[in-house]
């Protein structure tokens, strides 16, 4: 049996949360999600589980394609210390940036 990937993750607990949500019972769910997705019984307990300490389902991200680039040492350190200090991944950051600076350069026509 394969590894579910993190979007196949949020799957299992948005459907756990609409189950829910629904008015299915803990036992109802789990069997429900159980059939639905393949997960074993105890498998789906967990997301059941988790879906109860959610207000509401979880945003399903695109998958993010790992790229190369090279950057000075010192832009390094501070990309480094600016995720730090934000929480949040340096992926995250960089993305962030890029897309500001694509918007930018989109509006200059």
């Amino acid at each position: 049996m394969t590894r579910s990937t993190r979007a196949e993750k949020i799957q299992h607990l948005n459907t756990a949360f609409n189950l829910l949500a629904r008015g299915y019972t803990l036992a109802q769910a789990a069997a429900e999600l159980s059939e639905r997705s393949g997960t074993s019984l105890r498998q789906a307990y967990r997301y059941v589980h988790a879906a109860q300490g959610i207000k509401r389902p979880v945003p399903v991200s695109a998958p993010a394609i790992p790229i190369t680039i090279k950057v000075r040492e010192d832009i390094v350190a501070q990309l480094r210390a600016h995720a730090r200090s934000s929480g949040l991944t340096i992926g995250e950051v960089v993305a962030r940036a890029v897309i500001r600076w694509l918007a930018r350069e989109h509006r200059r026509g």
